[in-house]
């Protein structure tokens, strides 16, 4: 099986690319313990947190950690879409091959670049302003990743008010010797090449760490060449082992080709074509931390991050919707001035977290407490003149006719307490509190010749949050349940409507709103591990634009109103089995590990309240009507989501195939079903996606690592943009292949 599967990668290689083997290292970790895996079948599903982690409440609380070493799947790209197969309920989009960000959302959340979540690396923030702007650009390797963390809704007290949760990603450390070295170098479709190396060590009380990871493709479509470095470095003194201090710093640089979106029938025609060829993006990333745990008495752990972010956001192109050609112009025989777009972030942060445990009666309690203090700053320039040319170009010919500066500050206090009851039943009370200010300033734009200055904005709120969760143990399994308040902080995007004529309601609010979840989960006798579980998602206040007649009169025409418009609710049923089956019928030690897992999503997400308004007629005799959106679904939120798959490891070797299957979804609002000319609005079907992985290991410290994506060569799109990256539908990749040669020492 293992040769049939690698002649079957490499013939299909050989098709897709010539590969240009220079000199791949023979080297990387063996990703899996085998034997581990063998005494603990479960390894190839989400395990989850224990109740008290790195001073973190985790009791009644729905969670899941991706241990990627012992998951089968495509991490030379980031393969979100396989990575997260073992969690129900996550929306994944795609809008390139890169992998260079992963786009997830949970329960009907909008996935775009993961905004919805609060993503955080080794506990600390990652995205560009987590309350103007709270979206990742960045997200590690998946090589460098030994574990990636999610908690639901339930999160909002001890890690801030996203309504999606937490999403933490926990790189690689190597404690155990004083010297190690990992590499892994990979080849792939449409001229792929990764390599993935690291370092790292413990001597006496000094530990060490250190990455480069780089990666480059062609790509899948036309126009969608990338090329991408990541490095990062940690240090770590123990002072005592229960006394540390250590320091990190993480650098990403990249480059990306955008494709740019597509009309439904040049989808039909061929989804991998594109006609920008001019449009580049992209963002250097700087992360630093610095980080000291210590014991101070047997009762009392704390915990404190310095953290701090400096990075860009750069866009080039021409961003016509795909019906209009970017094309030479015969006048001037070159093409028209590209758009260029910029954005530099600044943000530093400390956040402490401590834990007290105490003791009533024979019950055994813990109070998790801490404290953020927070700031951004955010300068953005867009709307330049940049130039007819077609390379990575940011220069710009003139002033930017918007320039802003933002600033987001922020103080929270918060406090978790784990009153054990009984001693199978813990309830958890929480609140936190949030003091978050919010201003702008600057230029909006340029009408008529004349600069429009920017309305000095400054919003302040003080938003107090509460939390009830509760856990009752019954052997190996537990019900849990939690309810807790979340809020969206009123975005940079919503007080800078695209048009100098719209209007900011001053009275705009901070989406707000719960989350609530109940389930059951465990593992029976061994081989049955499992999880379901109901949920509620209340999202109150959400941001539109309504339509009125500039000074109420209809001869002077329309402006749009930005305001809190609507209501929606995301309810359904989430489920996690991963059955062993030699386990169940005892006969593992000879066949190995076969694992069978399923995970379902059953997701029902409306409007409640929506106004919106049409225009019909001209001046003076337009005329406004308003409707109401009630009733009508989330845009980007599919009915259903579900995974199935089989694994089987056994000494040297493990496989997965997996089987996605999502459902349709409407795009805008309105629910518009018929697809727009340009391809920006439409229903898009769902669409049914199949992947292999397999790992072979050998003579202790070697690997291969090999796998096809998009086995039947589907042809599906998982979203469509109104801008960024391109208006249109967007494409998921077809089929694509990769192999890879590893080893640790």
């Amino acid at each position: 099986m293992v040769a049939s599967l690698l002649i079957t990668s490499l013939s299909f290689a050989q098709q897709q690319y010539k590969p240009a083997f220079d000199s791949i290292d023979n080297s990387k970790q063996a990703a899996i313990d085998l034997e581990t895996v063998i005494i603990t079948p479960f390894k190839q599903s989400p395990e989850r947190q224990p109740e008290i982690k790195g001073n973190v409440l985790f009791v009644g609380k729905k969670n899941e950690v991706l241990k990627l070493s012992a998951i089968t799947a495509n991490l030379t790209t980031n393969n979100a879409r396989e990575v997260f197969s073992r969690v129900p309920g996550v929306t994944v989009w795609e809008n390139d091959g890169s992998g260079i960000q992963i786009n997830i959302g949970v329960r009907g959340l909008s996935p775009n670049r993961s905004w919805e979540l609060n993503t955080r690396q080794n506990g600390y923030d990652i995205s560009s302003d987590v309350f103007g702007y709270p979206e990742a650009y960045y997200n590690p390797p998946l090589e460098a990743v030994e574990n990636i963390e999610l908690v639901r809704g339930g999160a909002s007290l001890q890690f801030g008010p996203q309504f999606g949760g937490m999403l933490n990603y926990v790189l690689k450390r190597e404690n155990k010797r004083k010297f190690s070295f990992e590499t892994q170098n990979a080849v792939g479709s449409y001229n792929l090449m990764s390599s993935y190396n690291s370092i790292g060590g413990t001597i006496n009380k000094f530990s060490y760490f250190a990455y480069n990871h780089s990666r480059s493709a062609d790509g899948w479509r036309e126009n969608s060449k990338y090329k991408v470095r990541n490095s990062h470095v940690f240090l770590e003194y123990a002072f005592t082992a229960d006394t540390k201090l250590s320091a990190e710093y993480t650098n990403m640089d990249y480059s990306m080709q955008q494709a740019g979106g597509l009309t439904d029938q040049q989808f039909k025609e061929n989804s991998r074509q594109s006609s920008r060829e001019r449009n580049w993006f992209g963002a250097p990333w700087n992360l630093f931390s610095v980080n000291f745990d210590t014991k101070i008495s047997n009762s009392l752990k704390s915990n404190t991050k310095l953290f701090g972010l400096i990075g860009e956001r750069n866009s080039v192109g021409f961003l016509g919707t795909p019906n209009v050609m970017d094309a030479i112009n015969p006048s001037t025989n070159d093409y028209s001035n590209r758009r260029v777009d910029r954005d530099y972030y600044k943000n530093f942060g400390i956040e402490n977290r401590n834990t007290y445990r105490y003791s009533i009666s024979k019950s055994q309690n813990t109070l998790a407490f801490g404290v953020r203090i927070y700031k951004a700053e955010t300068r953005r320039q867009q709307e330049g003149r940049g130039t007819t040319g077609s390379t990575f170009d940011l220069t710009t010919l003139e002033k930017y006719p918007r320039d802003l500066n933002f600033t987001t500050e922020n103080v929270a206090f918060f406090a978790e307490n784990q009153i054990q009851v009984i001693e199978n039943f813990s309830v958890v009370p929480g609140v936190r509190y949030e003091y978050i200010t919010s201003s702008g300033n600057g230029q909006f734009g340029v009408s008529s010749g004349t600069p429009t200055p920017f309305q000095n904005e400054k919003i302040s709120r003080s938003k107090p949050l509460f939390g009830l969760g509760m856990e009752y143990k019954i052997g190996a399994t537990n019900i849990y349940g939690n309810i807790t308040q979340a809020f969206r902080p009123v975005l940079f995007s919503d007080i800078t409507p695209p048009a100098v004529t719209d209007v900011v309601d001053p009275n705009l609010r901070d989406a707000s709103g719960y989350n609530a979840d109940l389930g059951y989960r465990g593992i029976i006798k061994g081989y049955l591990n499992f999880d379901f579980s109901l949920f509620y998602l209340s999202y109150n206040d959400r941001i539109g634009g309504v339509r009125q007649f500039i000074n109420n009169d209809p001869s002077q025409g329309t402006f749009l109103f930005r305001t809190n418009l609507g209501e929606t609710v995301n309810k359904g049923l989430e489920g996690f089995v991963n059955l062993n089956i030699t386990k169940f019928f005892g006969i593992e030690k000879t066949y190995g590990n076969i694992d069978v897992f399923s995970t379902t999503s059953f997701i029902d997400s409306r409007y409640t309240d929506f106004r919106i308004n049409t225009v019909t007629g001209t001046a003076p005799n337009a005329v406004i009507s308003e409707t109401n959106l009630n009733g009508n679904r989330v845009e980007n939120a599919p009915r259903y989501i579900h995974n199935f798959g089989i694994s089987w490891s056994i000494t040297e070797f493990s496989a997965t195939l997996q089987y996605k299957t999502s459902g349709k979804i409407f795009t805008d609002a309105n629910n518009t079903a018929t697809p727009s000319a340009n391809g920006v609005t439409g229903l898009l079907d769902g669409y049914k996606v199949m992947d292999l992985s397999a790992e072979y290991k050998f003579l202790k410290n070697y690997n291969i690592r090999s796998g096809i994506n998009n086995l039947t060569n589907e042809n599906y799109a998982t979203r469509r943009a109104g801008g960024y990256p391109g208006p249109g539908m967007l494409p998921g990749e077809g089929k694509t292949f990769f192999i890879s040669v590893g080893a640790k020492f």
